[in-house]
């Protein structure tokens, strides 16, 4: 069901993106990944876990990189980081041990990730949002 739900937000979230044109900037999915790439860290904080906030954080540094990267050289870059960051889900309770994280969020954030990267990865094929930066000056 976590699979599912995730899913069907990451869809309507951008659907209703698009329809208001929020994603019409290309600052929108890299804002996506930075905030969907802190929710380990915030649930480290809720657990009380100061070494799980500590590899949380490190992970955590990697995906916003990728975001501003992908901002500032190419989208496809976070189409590729929203779908490592599925990957990263998958295997979360395996690597981390983060007391704050709710069973179900590993699956649903998994889902939201992989159709957040296919929906993006659409809109980059359909030229409805530029994948390359402007270069300075333009």
């Amino acid at each position: 069901m976590a699979y599912l739900i995730g899913a069907i937000m990451a869809i309507v979230v951008s659907l209703a993106a698009s329809a208001v044109h929020f994603d019409r900037e290309r600052v929108f999915y890299p804002t996506v990944l930075a905030v969907i790439a802190s929710y380990y860290g915030l649930f480290a904080v809720m657990g009380g876990s100061i070494n799980a906030m500590g590899i949380e954080s490190l992970v955590m540094l990697a995906f916003l990189v990728a975001a501003v990267l992908g901002f500032k050289r190419n989208l496809w870059l976070v189409v590729v980081a929203l779908l490592a960051h599925g990957v990263f889900d998958f295997f979360h309770p395996h690597i981390v041990h983060n007391p704050g994280v709710p069973t179900w969020w590993p699956m649903f954030c998994l889902a939201y990730d992989v159709m957040a990267a296919a929906y993006l990865a659409w809109l980059l094929k359909k030229s409805r949002l530029t994948a390359r930066a402007a270069p300075h000056g333009t």
